[in-house]
């Protein structure tokens, strides 16, 4: 099921996501709308917060990238970058700052160890845009956003211009 995508600034975003403590349906069920919420916002990553539920889940796909193969859809509990190398600047979006984009410092590639869906250990090296989303996917279980870095008035523009969009839509 789509679920609906949590938008700056609401507050929920900034909280640091709970580790998964028990994969079980009520989880894989999540991933699953996830993964859905995704694909119909025609994003390559989101983290569960994005849809509302504070849980340390996030769900990435690179595959239909014009940057990026990739190895298909990822489906990752309480993830962990557990090796770092090399810095590249990348200028990123993110469904939750829709019309934003920033570019961020970001490792070039990196080591993630997670849970896949039915509680097995996995481990993944990642660079280009897989590397970048699987980073910008933990910001987000760690209540960071890419608008975060940007001055407050930055920030403000940025949600006049979302209001007034919001108004003439409305």
């Amino acid at each position: 099921m789509k679920r609906p995508i949590v938008e700056f600034p609401d507050p929920s975003l900034h909280r640091v996501a709970d580790p998964v403590e028990e994969i079980n349906e009520e989880i894989r069920t999540i991933l699953k709308d996830m993964v859905e919420t995704m694909y119909a916002e025609d994003g390559v990553g989101l983290a569960a917060p994005q849809i509302g539920v504070s849980l340390r889940l996030a769900v990435i796909d690179v595959s239909g990238s014009t940057e990026n193969d990739g190895p298909g859809l990822i489906k990752m509990v309480n993830p962990k970058i557990t090796a770092r190398d090399g810095e590249v600047d990348y200028e990123e979006g993110c469904l939750s700052v829709p019309g934003f984009r920033k570019k961020m410092k970001r490792a070039r590639k990196l080591t993630v160890e997670y849970l896949d869906e039915n509680g097995n250990r996995q481990s993944i090296e990642a660079e280009g845009l897989l590397a970048i989303a699987v980073q910008q996917e933990i910001d987000h279980l760690d209540g960071i956003l890419i608008i975060d870095g940007a001055s407050r008035i930055k920030q403000d523009l940025y949600l006049k211009r979302k209001n007034k969009a919001e108004r003439e839509r409305d």
